[in-house]
């Protein structure tokens, strides 16, 4: 997401940088690339506008004229718009009510309405410890019935059943019954999705907003369809009163345009994010991270809260007590920090959150993808337990029998040893710990923590931290 407007806007921040002091010359042209590149990230001409205005303005103050490094007070201007277009700070589901909570939602069809709910009511369970109960309204789509039963028992969490010869307004209010009676926290209701903004369709979803009374009323919005996105969000808005959106799809889309247009648009908060299509792949939506994984300083929080939600601590302990215990890190360990790479949403989500990215070519990024994270594993699942244990036993015979099970080449299980060996040493380095350590280690370095990425935007310990 971003990766467009994220590559222009650092090619800008980094003439910035170079300049001795900011004149009324200099911050003119810096804001007509600024505009330039929002304009091409699809974002709405009324806020690129306001966005501009309020740069220049703050730009031409004394506080920033007068800094010993005018560009970087400048960068932090931008920085600044940026999280104020999109809404200053993540606002969170209010499910202060009497239980349980109803949450609505609503959105076009296709926008991943049904996907969100799944999304949601996991979410709402693990991170939350929420009592969950899901109902679909949409008695129109076929199979959205049977979509959203299916994801409840992936999320684990309770079905309410309807069928399409129902009413909505029906099936509503047997769910609310149901989830009272089950002392159920959260009652998220599916609705059929509107191929555009349709009259008899909203009259239904206004009348059903009304019989339920929700706490949440979400829009779910596919973030692919740039500034139409925000002025859909808005004519839904006019019709219902909307609390927050869901803007889906967000890893598939480059430009960004909704996420800098909805807030400004709309009024209305913009507070979680699809990254993928997995049922963990809904983030909370933080404009300050989102501002900094812009301007290509990386989000080091959201990735530190994925590994303490995701990354199996036992694991971890378990690896840190045998390197306590003088023992070496082995084939076994590096599958299993490959694993815990794949929980993380794979090295395109932890790249999309480390800062420096802009800066390595497309070429290098285009090398690490979760598929050679699969062909590894695959490797090693192809060895035997004394291999993994033993690695320095796999010779010619060997590596063309794992070569063979785990339908690669002899080169693949060559290049894949050279890469353990340097996340080897990185371990030997760290002494226990594996990622999460490693994560820790490279807070330090991070803008805010005392310091930028070292050279070549890759971790510390050799480049060898993650199988790159």
């Amino acid at each position: 997401m971003f990766d467009n407007l994220s590559g222009r806007l650092s090619g800008i921040v980094n003439k910035l940088r170079g300049q001795g002091r900011l004149t009324e010359d200099n911050i003119k042209d810096t804001m007509r690339e600024v505009r330039m590149a929002l304009l091409e990230a699809d974002v709405a001409l009324p806020v690129v506008r306001q966005f501009v205005e309020r740069v220049k303005e703050k730009a031409l103050g004394a506080e920033v004229m007068k800094s010993l490094t005018p560009g970087q007070a400048l960068i932090k201007v931008v920085h600044d718009e940026l999280i104020h277009v999109m809404g200053e700070s993540n606002e969170s589901l209010d499910l202060a009510a009497q239980p349980p909570a109803v949450v609505l939602m609503a959105g076009l069809q296709g926008s991943g309405k049904t996907t969100s709910v799944g999304k949601l009511a996991r979410h709402l369970r693990e991170r939350h410890k929420k009592n969950v109960m899901v109902v679909s309204c949409d008695v129109y789509r076929p199979a959205a019935i049977d979509q959203l039963e299916t994801l409840a028992k992936e999320v684990e969490v309770e079905f309410f059943p309807s069928r399409t010869d129902q009413k909505p307004l029906k099936i509503a209010k047997e769910a609310l019954k149901a989830a009272k009676k089950g002392h159920k926290d959260v009652l998220l209701v599916d609705t059929a999705g509107r191929l555009h903004v349709d009259a008899a369709m909203m009259d239904e979803i206004k009348e059903l907003h009304r019989a339920i009374d929700p706490v949440e009323t979400l829009f779910v919005v596919d973030a692919m369809t740039g500034q139409d996105a925000a002025n859909t969000a808005k004519a839904f808005h006019d019709a219902l009163p909307l609390t927050g959106v869901i803007l889906t799809k967000a890893d598939g889309d480059a430009r960004g345009g909704a996420a800098l247009s909805i807030r400004e648009i709309t009024g209305k908060p913009i507070k979680f994010v699809g990254m993928g299509e997995k049922s963990d792949a809904l983030e909370p939506f933080h404009p300050e991270r989102m501002a900094s994984r812009i301007l290509d300083m990386g989000d080091v929080l959201s990735l530190v809260e994925e590994m303490q939600g995701k990354v199996d601590q036992e694991k971890t302990q378990r690896l840190a007590q045998k390197f306590q215990k003088g023992k070496a890190f082995d084939l076994e360990d590096f599958r299993e920090q490959l694993e815990q790479m794949n929980n993380l949403g794979g090295i395109g989500s932890l790249m999309d959150k480390l800062p420096g990215m802009g800066q390595i070519p497309d070429k290098v990024k285009s090398q690490v993808n979760d598929k050679e994270i699969g062909r590894m594993i695959a490797m090693v699942n192809s060895m035997t337990p004394q291999e993994r244990q033993f690695p320095a036993v796999i010779k010619g015979s060997r590596k063309k029998r794992i070569a063979a099970g785990s339908g690669t080449q002899v080169q693949d299980i060559n290049r894949m040893l050279k890469q353990f060996q340097q996340m080897q040493k990185a371990m030997k380095k760290m002494k226990g710990g594996g990622m999460a350590k490693m994560m820790r280690g490279m807070q330090g370095r991070f803008p805010g923590g005392g310091g930028g990425m070292p050279p070549g935007g890759m971790p510390p310990g050799g480049g060898g931290g993650f199988p790159f």
